[in-house]
């Protein structure tokens, strides 16, 4: 298991990314949050299979439609365990 954190940059809240990632997330068996930054960024945080957050962050630079990512800043580390579950987080 391994755990990737994100910085989530663009026009990417007010756009219903939240919800969007969270979704793919819970379908992809992933565990870990996505909340609003007051910079209008995102952070996301995901736990799971190295190659299923591959996947996940692939999904990240796409976003719903009325998004707009302008960049991610990815860093993976060794997962905590502290989640049970893929949640937003306001």
């Amino acid at each position: 298991m391994t755990e990737l954190h994100c910085i989530v940059a663009g026009r990417v809240q007010g756009v219903s990314f939240r919800a969007f990632v969270q979704n793919i997330a819970r379908e992809l068996g992933l565990v870990g949050f996505i909340a609003n930054l007051p910079d209008g960024s995102l952070e996301v945080v995901a736990q799971g299979e190295h190659k299923v957050l591959k996947v996940f962050m692939n999904h990240l630079y796409t976003g719903p439609e009325n998004a707009r990512v302008n960049g991610i800043y990815d860093e993976w580390r060794e997962p905590t365990r502290e989640f049970q579950s893929f949640d937003s987080i306001q």
